[in-house]
């Protein structure tokens, strides 16, 4: 399965060139694969339902296919393979485990109060937050996010302010330094944002530096800073640092994390939600 070219051990070609060949060649591992990148993250339960197979043997499909890195696997599902330079198209990301989100989102809403004032930044999981939050009353709301604007502004118990700055047409984000400094002007109760990336440092990552910039600026602006994010983001890779986990006081997620991140929340004192199933 080896041979030796100057002194050095390699996998033989022909060997990977089967392995890729077997990969491709099994119907119900290319069906799964489609099915994986049509929506950029699965349950194996999910995975099971649509392909009409048994738990195992997606165990087994994705286990494969992971080896051969064409899936990444994460608690509980599985996800296209991550570029560390860029995210995943917004649409994409509207769909992908937004049962979860919901279930974040109910439960954040539960543990805001009525009267005070949030900062709610850039992502799909805080505009599935902004949903939860539509029958608070007296709540003050700061975004640089004009989909949970839009969202709050259904709201007439509820006050909406709008950052200033660049508008990022793909996701209808608002950046910039006009952002950075229109948010210094605030200070909150609780930021509540979402994050593209918890590595297994402790650091928290995303793609787009103007967009790092801002959430950095939001976290300075809050008394309190719960961070949303399901399951798939841990251990994701991304470019660039947002923050840590020591800057966050409630970790809201779908299930829960593997190791190193129980140790780690519990070092940095973050309290962890995990909003389970009903």
């Amino acid at each position: 399965y080896q041979r030796r070219v100057h002194g050095a051990c390699t996998l033989d070609p022909s060997l990977s060139a089967f392995h890729d060949a077997s990969v491709n060649s099994n119907p119900r591992q290319i069906n799964l694969l489609d099915t994986v990148r049509a929506r950029g993250s699965v349950t194996v339960e999910q995975l099971a339902d649509m392909l009409g197979v048994t738990l195992q043997t997606v165990r087994r499909d994705v286990q494969r296919l992971a080896d051969a890195g064409l899936l990444t696997r994460f608690h509980g599902g599985v996800r296209v393979p991550s570029s560390t330079t860029e995210n995943i198209g917004y649409q994409q990301r509207e769909t992908l485990n937004a049962d979860g989100k919901a279930r974040i989102a109910r439960r954040v809403a539960e543990l805001v109060p009525n009267d005070c004032s949030l900062i709610l930044n850039i992502g799909t999981t805080t505009e599935a937050i902004a949903k939860a939050l539509m029958r608070h009353t007296g709540l003050r709301v700061i975004t640089n996010n004009l989909n949970v604007a839009t969202i709050l502004s259904g709201n007439t118990a509820c006050e909406v302010i709008v950052a200033g700055g660049s508008v990022r047409p793909r996701d209808r984000a608002v950046v910039g330094e006009a952002t950075i400094d229109f948010i210094r002007q605030f200070k909150v109760d609780i930021a509540l944002i979402g994050v593209s990336s918890i590595e297994a440092d402790g650091s928290l990552r995303d793609f787009d530096l103007r967009e790092v910039k801002v959430a950095q600026t939001i976290i300075a602006q809050a008394r309190e800073v719960w961070l949303a994010a399901d399951a798939s983001k841990f251990n994701r890779p991304a470019m660039i640092q947002l923050g840590t986990l020591s800057q966050i006081d409630r970790l809201f997620t779908d299930a829960a994390p593997p190791p190193p991140f129980p140790d780690l929340l519990h070092a940095a004192q973050v309290r962890l939600e995990i909003a389970r199933d009903n």
